[in-house]
C-alpha cells in the first residue's frame, strides 16, 4: 500500500446508443423461411382492386376483357387493353408520442422505447411491401421529420433519427402535430401514432385534433395496456383469504377495473368517429402492429 500507479487509458466521449437490429434480423430470417407466423404475423388476403396504370398492351386470350382500352383500340385498329401494377408506393409515418406519459416503464424499458422498436420493425416492414416508410417524432411541439422514401439507406436514416430520443416531462401538444404534419405532408398517408391516453379525459383534449389528422390521412392510434394492472385484475384471492381483505384492497380493485374500463371505452369511442385504434400491450407491440397494418393496406 505505498505505492500507487495510476493509468489513463482514453479520455470521456459519447458513444451512440442506437435500436437493436437484432430483431429485424428476426423478421427477416422468419420471412425467408415463410414461418412469419410463428411470430404472430397473420396472413391477410388483399380485398378489392387498388391498382396504378402501367401500360397499353396487345390484347391476348385471357386478358380481362374490362381492361379493353377503346380509345387506343380505335386508332390502333385491334384490341388493346391496360396493364395495371398493385399501387405499392404508399407512405407510411410512425408517429411517436414523447411526452411525460410515456416515461412509464415496462421490464427495465419505457413506453418509448417499445414504441421506437415497433416503430423501426415497421418501417422496415414498411419498405420491404414496397412501401415509403417515414418518422415524425413529437412532444410540446414539433419534432424530428425524416421524409417516407423506400429507397436503400432509408432504414439508416431512421435509426439516426430515432438514437437519441428521450422524453419529455412537458404535456403532448396535439396542435403543434397537426401543423407539423400540414406543412411536411401534403399527400394523403397512413398513420402509426404511438401514444398513451389515461383516461378519457386526457384523450378527449386531444379528439378534436385527432379527427382533424383522421380527415386529412388514415390514422391508427395505438396506444398501451398495462400488462400488470390487467393480471391484477383477475388475480382471484382464495376463498379463505377474501375474509381478511382489507377495505384498502377492495377499493384498489375497483380503481384498477375503472382505468381498464376507461382504456377500452377510449377504444370505442375513437371507433364511433372512424379512427382506427390498437390497444395492445409493450410486448406484443410489434406483432400486433405489423398486422394491423397488413390488415391497413390490404384494404387501401
Amino acid at each position: 500500500g505505498l505505492v500507487q500507479r495510476r493509468y489513463t487509458c482514453c479520455e470521456p466521449q459519447d458513444v451512440k446508443v442506437y435500436p437493436s437490429y437484432m430483431m429485424l434480423r428476426q423478421y427477416e430470417l422468419l420471412a425467408m423461411s415463410n414461418n412469419l407466423t410463428e411470430m404472430g404475423i397473420k396472413r391477410i388476403r388483399r380485398i378489392g382492386n387498388n391498382t396504378d396504370f402501367e401500360q397499353i398492351k396487345d390484347y391476348i386470350v385471357g386478358d380481362d376483357y374490362r381492361t379493353i382500352n377503346w380509345r387506343a383500340t380505335a386508332r390502333r385498329h385491334q384490341l388493346m387493353v391496360n396493364v395495371y401494377q398493385d399501387e405499392r408506393s404508399q407512405q407510411v409515418f410512425s408517429v411517436i408520442d414523447k411526452g411525460r406519459m410515456m416515461q412509464q416503464a415496462f421490464q427495465e424499458m419505457t413506453l418509448l422505447d417499445y414504441a421506437i422498436n415497433a416503430a423501426l420493425v415497421l418501417s422496415y416492414v414498411t419498405i420491404n411491401k414496397q412501401d415509403k416508410a417515414g418518422l415524425v417524432t413529437f412532444a410540446d411541439q414539433f419534432g424530428t421529420f425524416v421524409a417516407p422514401s423506400k429507397q436503400e439507406g432509408q432504414m439508416q436514416t431512421i435509426q439516426e433519427a430515432l438514437y437519441a430520443e428521450q422524453t419529455q416531462f412537458g404535456e403532448t401538444d396535439y396542435s403543434a402535430l397537426l401543423a407539423g404534419l400540414s406543412r411536411h405532408v401534403t399527400r394523403r398517408s397512413l398513420l402509426i401514432l404511438y401514444t398513451s391516453f389515461t383516461s378519457m379525459a386526457s384523450m378527449r383534449r386531444q379528439l378534436q385534433y385527432l379527427r382533424q389528422l383522421n380527415m386529412r390521412h388514415r390514422l391508427l392510434v395505438v396506444f398501451f395496456e398495462d400488462e400488470e394492472l390487467r393480471d391484477y385484475i383477475e388475480y382471484k384471492p382464495q376463498t379463505s383469504k377474501l375474509r381478511s381483505q382489507t377495505t384498502e384492497s377492495v377499493y384498489q380493485h375497483v380503481i384498477a377495473e375503472k382505468f381498464a374500463y376507461e382504456q377500452r371505452l377510449i377504444v370505442q369511442t375513437l371507433r364511433q368517429y372512424g379512427i382506427q385504434s390498437l390497444l395492445t400491450t409493450p410486448r406484443n407491440l410489434s406483432v400486433d402492429v405489423i398486422n394491423k397494418y397488413l390488415e391497413i393496406k390490404s384494404k387501401m
